[in-house]
């Protein structure tokens, strides 16, 4: 085999062959810059909205442009950022290792599906680029069917980057059930991979309702059909339902790969086997077919009959057993364990502490009588980023710290993560605990201004908000600093993983494992000595 002694990123020279490549780590890896570079972007528009809130009244911006940039924060964070980064990068590059397979199923499809989400939000980027968007990432109707600005182009994007989603999802479910290695049963599959396996049927079964809402909110602009607009006889709530069927369940698309991620970090810093490796397993195959029946409990204030309201309330509490499942066996698999606080540990466990609070105010929102005081409020936002920037950017960090060595055979200095996880860490409930109380309060979401009895508390959340953005800074400029370093020949397992990924060169070569692997035992084998025969 030409290429069986390099690596992935000496086989094929010249940043041509990155365009063309079929190679999933490659793909993993655009993937990774482009949702990287959308997070910049995203964060950027979050810090000046924190800080136009620092202050009652105007600060640095009007209220026009305040709409407009907490809908670029929301729809590049969300569409572009972190439904993409951990499945579609992460996986892209992890998911065919882990398995004992030289790629996904089908690589073309995967190149292509780079390409649409690239397609899509370039559409995106065009909108904002052009008149802009003021609608919330949400495009809630009717103010969407009539705002001046490019909801067109940007709800286009948002339906073509879908086909991305889709796609990636069918490859992966595809190359889980065709390419496992003899003897990788599916329990002895990493919960990585159980995760990803998840995330892909969510995708393969609600991105096409998004999709449709989407498109058909752009006709509805365009040739006026009459579906969600009250004056052509649509109705403005068929849109919520449409939006958040797909919604509810994207919202496990962006976490359940970051608890995949703490399922593999977890035993490796304590030494030991996962702790209900089956129970965990399982729970993500149950978080992602509750996520199908729990929509309506954001529309609690929506005029649903008393009936639904019950119904849908009672359904999203079960969604707090099978993640409770999870947390439960993370605690247990670190107790009694030689825990090691490496940095990729730090983030796992700050993701248990952080997850835990967003999965319990998150049962404050399921009940109807607390909802109405709170819905629309900051509490809102608190929770929700306690489960996405909590919970999904947690885990996609410790990823990112223990897999870097992996994937480029380099080490970032462990002194200097820590004190980017300690400014995150402080910065994060900084910002987004103290928007807990100022919900719990009454201050409401989304406007440009607030009554002065809010001040101090929005000063606490922006200078929080810098906290953070430090702790990102210094993370990004040890990591392009150890990108251009030397790669070294020790750094195929630095830390003593058992899986797959592990147990071949880094950076990883062409395709991935000079023979095929012969699977013979479970992925998180501490501990345990096998005699040869």
């Amino acid at each position: 085999m030409a290429h069986a002694e390099v690596s992935f990123f000496e086989a094929e020279k010249g940043w041509k062959s990155w365009l063309t490549t079929l190679d999933h780590k490659r793909i993993g890896l655009m993937y990774l810059a482009a949702a990287m570079l959308f997070f910049l972007v995203g964060g950027v528009f979050a810090l000046l909205v924190r800080l136009e809130l620092m202050f009652p009244g105007e600060t640095i911006m009007s209220a026009d442009t305040y709409n407009k940039f907490f809908t670029y924060h929301g729809a590049i964070m969300v569409f572009m950022f972190i439904i993409p980064i951990i499945p579609a990068a992460l996986g892209n590059f992890f998911l065919p290792i882990m398995i004992g397979a030289k790629d996904v199923a089908f690589p073309r499809l995967n190149l292509a599906s780079y390409y649409i989400f690239i397609t899509g939000a370039s559409f995106a980027v065009w909108a904002l680029l052009a008149r802009g968007a003021d609608t919330g990432w949400t495009f809630y109707t009717p103010y969407s069917i009539r705002s001046a600005t490019s909801v067109v182009l940007i709800t286009l994007g948002v339906f073509i980057m879908g086909f991305s989603g889709i796609l990636t999802g069918l490859n992966f479910i595809v190359t889980v059930h065709k390419l496992r290695a003899p003897g990788m049963t599916f329990f002895r599959l990493p919960l990585f991979v159980w995760a990803i396996y998840a995330t892909a049927i969510i995708q393969v079964l609600a991105t096409p309702v998004i999709g449709i809402t989407t498109l058909l909110l752009v006709m509805e602009r365009v040739i006026k059909i009459g579906i969600f607009d009250p004056a052509l006889g649509g109705d403005p709530v068929l849109f919520q339902h449409f939006f958040w069927f797909y919604s509810h369940p994207a919202v496990y698309i962006m976490i359940l790969p970051g608890m995949g991620i703490i399922s593999e970090v977890i035993p490796v810093f304590s030494r030991k086997h996962i702790f209900g490796y089956h129970a965990i397993a399982y729970s993500s195959l149950a978080i992602a077919f509750i996520s199908f029946i729990v929509w309506g409990h954001h529309m609690f204030v929506s005029g649903q009959s008393e009936l639904a309201n019950f119904l849908f309330s009672l359904l999203t509490m079960f969604v707090a057993v099978p993640t409770a499942i999870k947390v439960f066996n993370w605690t247990a698999t670190m107790y009694g364990g030689s825990i090691s606080l490496k940095t990729p540990m730090l983030y796992a466990v700050s993701f248990i502490f952080m997850f835990t609070i967003g999965g319990l105010t998150g049962l404050f929102l399921a009940a109807l009588s607390v909802d109405v005081h709170l819905h629309d409020t900051y509490f809102v936002v608190a929770h929700f980023h306690y489960v996405m920037m909590g919970g999904t950017v947690m885990g996609l960090l410790a990823g990112f710290h223990y897999w870097w060595p992996k994937m480029f055979a380099r080490m970032y200095p462990e002194w200097a993560g820590k004190i980017a996880w300690a400014l995150i860490f402080i910065g994060f409930n900084l910002t987004f605990f103290t928007q807990f109380l100022m919900g719990y309060l009454g201050m409401p979401r989304r406007y440009y201004d607030y009554p002065a009895e809010f001040t101090n508390l929005n000063i606490a959340s922006t200078v929080g908000s810098w906290f953070l953005f430090a702790g990102f800074l210094l993370m990004l400029i040890y990591f392009l600093k150890t990108f251009f370093e030397k790669r070294r020949t020790d750094l195929d397992n630095p830390w003593g993983g058992k899986t797959l990924e592990w147990q071949i060169a880094s950076p990883p070569t062409m395709h991935n494992f000079h023979e095929t692997p012969q699977i013979t035992g479970r992925p998180y084998e501490y501990g345990i000595v096998r005699m040869k025969k």
